[in-house]
């Protein structure tokens, strides 16, 4: 029994491993080690982080979850692997040369932790064929996990830091928190709508990568922007409304760069609300009311840009093609959405210090 169970353990983790890190793509089998464990840690963490009143001390919380989350994968893995070896060696009846007579489990345990992690001690030996087959062959999968994570470390913060570059530079031309408003009133304030359209193509490489990055490394999902009041669903959000503002139609403005911007996105949302199971929301408080509706139109002519569709049923029809996705999924992630309309008083990240408070 304790063979049968140290194999399945030992091909379990692999697996596990090969999916997770190696196969560059979205993996649709339920049952899941990798999966179980974050729906299990995400819920206890997201729970503690919903007690906490104070926005700064909630976000704090939740921004360390991504990376602890990670690292304790890693190490669940790995006992996972020294575990399942020491069954191995315990059911197989390896020999092994050690002070005691008898050794019980504890020595093969020891055992595989010390050739897993290929030290060497020396303490413990294997003395007969089938010993020294299974250490040789433990030695060997240690060394390949480890050089993997020492791969896959790096790549995680590459695709991190990727995906940041591009949600700082929104801060200047959207506002802090980015608003779809404030992207189009400045663009026309500044006599730069013809940059909008290589702004949408950018968010549409943007959105490719993020699809990409995400599908074969959901984890990234979980880590959070620099700023409480930037993150990757807010920006993307922004962007959907930004284009589907255009594409409800402006006097003037071409949308064909924004329907492929809007067509990337919106294929973001809906393949990663797969990815974390997260059932679109058709049924939650609607993001635009007729107020705001208003605001926006009043804003959209003063800059100059005069909306098509004054009664909003475009964008009413646009906005259910990807708002009840990214409502669930800023449920699930606890991201908070931008608003349609940016806050009076609101100043951009790039205005404010920590020298400046007061001011």
């Amino acid at each position: 029994m304790p063979l049968v169970l140290g194999i399945v353990m030992i091909l379990t983790v692999l697996w596990e491993t090969f999916e997770t890190i190696i196969l560059p793509r979205r993996v649709r089998r339920r049952f899941r080690l990798t999966r179980l464990y974050y729906s299990s840690t995400w819920l206890t963490w997201a729970t503690l982080a919903r007690r906490i009143s104070r926005r700064q001390q909630r976000e704090a919380l939740l921004s360390f979850f991504g990376p602890i989350s990670l690292l304790g994968l890693l190490a669940l893995w790995a006992v996972g692997l020294v575990l399942g070896f020491a069954l191995v060696h315990y059911g197989s009846f390896s020999q092994l040369r050690t002070d005691s007579a008898s050794p019980g489990f504890s020595i093969y345990l020891y055992f595989s932790g010390t050739t897993f992690f290929t030290l060497g001690l020396g303490d413990v030996a294997p003395v007969n064929w089938l010993a020294r087959e299974l250490t040789t062959l433990e030695a060997g999968v240690g060394f390949g996990f480890l050089a993997i994570v020492i791969g896959y470390l790096p790549v995680i913060y590459q695709s991190f830091s990727r995906r940041e570059v591009i949600i700082s530079m929104l801060d200047a031309r959207a506002g802090s928190p980015p608003t779809a408003t404030e992207l189009l009133r400045r663009h026309a304030k500044d006599r730069s709508l013809e940059s909008l359209d290589g702004l949408f193509r950018d968010w549409e490489h943007w959105s490719a990568e993020l699809l990409e990055s995400h599908l074969s490394y959901p984890v990234l999902a979980y880590f959070r922007s620099q700023h409480d009041n930037q993150s990757w669903l807010g920006a993307l959000t922004t962007i959907l409304d930004a284009s589907a503002i255009v594409m409800a139609g402006l006097n003037g403005r071409s949308s064909s760069q924004a329907r492929l911007t809007f067509a990337m996105a919106r294929h973001t949302v809906v393949d990663l609300s797969q990815v974390f199971n997260t059932q679109p929301d058709f049924q939650s408080v609607n993001r635009l009311s007729d107020t705001d509706l208003h605001h926006l139109h009043m804003a959209l002519r003063a800059a100059g840009l005069d909306p098509e569709d004054p009664e909003g049923q475009r964008l009413v029809h646009l906005r259910r093609m990807y708002e009840p996705y990214v409502i669930a999924l800023a449920r699930y992630l606890q991201m908070d959405l931008p608003s349609w309309i940016p806050g009076s008083l609101q100043k951009d990240n790039w205005q404010t210090t920590a020298w400046e408070k007061d001011e």
